[in-house]
């Protein structure tokens, strides 16, 4: 990764939904580098679907390798992808980002989900003039608070899609486990085959259920390690589902792009200044 170090000077403000968007929404974050450089973060594969409007210089973002010049983004939206996420910025970076849950995303993006799956698509491409418009409105607003209040009256206008019962279901379960029930003991309580299970997950969710559940123990035992845990990694990767440390070892190598003991060390020199893998 680039040789230059995470944001020193930014504002950083996060919401939770109202009730309003409770299910929706899983936060909202307003962020605004404050001092010029070339800065670099890393990010783990997160388990919500972001929209980042922007209103400041553009970032440079890539999933899965380090961004180059062309990787420009300026406000966009991102479907969930199963690894690390590069982003650089230049100290000028100024943006709201909506955290939508993954039944939220199918609420308000709709079918749209499965195009967002690992990509990252325009806001225009994706909300059509409304989110031109949203972006003007945001831009012109200076109270942070007052922009979530527009947000979330965005988000309410559009959300008229409902996931089906059955993915809903599975979903919270699939949470609930943290990923640990596996896919065909879920398509039997549902009633379905596994083929079928995976098909309409995608269609719904952007994902396959085994992706997510993966992604799921994965940051069950990020979480495990951040509570300063005393198990070690041996006992994380049992507490965690995982068949041994090697296991765990892969699977941070594939959601974080590093290993356990060298994500740890970024952990503990960022001194947990950068936005959580949950915020992206």
């Amino acid at each position: 990764m680039a040789e230059f170090a995470p944001p020193v000077a930014f504002e950083f403000l996060q919401r939770a939904p109202s009730l309003r968007t409770a299910g929706l929404i899983a936060a909202m974050t307003g962020y605004r580098e404050t001092a010029t450089g070339r800065f670099a973060q890393r990010q783990t594969a997160p388990l919500i679907v972001p929209l980042i409007i922007s209103f400041g210089s553009p970032f440079l973002i890539a999933l899965g390798r380090e961004p180059e010049a062309n990787d420009r983004q300026q406000s966009f939206a991102a479907g969930l992808y199963a690894g690390p996420v590069y982003i650089e910025s230049d100290g000028h970076a100024a943006c709201v980002q909506v955290d939508f849950t993954p039944l939220g995303a199918y609420s308000f993006f709709g079918g749209a989900v499965t195009e967002l799956a690992g990509r990252m698509i325009d806001i225009e491409d994706v909300l059509g003039h409304e989110g031109h418009r949203l972006r003007e409105r945001l831009g012109a607003e200076t109270c942070w608070q007052r922009r979530f209040d527009l947000i979330e009256d965005f988000v309410l206008r559009r959300a008229g899609h409902t996931p089906s019962p059955e993915i809903a279901f599975a979903y919270r379960r699939l949470a609930r486990s943290a990923g640990a029930i596996s896919i065909a003991a879920l398509a039997g309580e549902i009633g379905w085959s596994r083929k079928h299970l995976v098909g309409r997950f995608r269609s719904e969710l952007g994902i396959a259920p085994k992706s997510l559940a993966r992604m799921m123990r994965f940051h069950r035992a990020s979480r495990l390690a951040q509570s300063g845990s005393r198990l070690g990694w041996a006992g994380i990767a049992a507490e965690s589902g995982y068949a041994d440390q090697a296991h765990l070892a892969r699977e941070f190598v594939e959601f974080a792009g590093e290993p356990p003991t060298a994500w740890a060390r970024r952990q503990a020199l960022t001194g947990g200044r950068l936005v959580r893998s949950e915020d992206w």
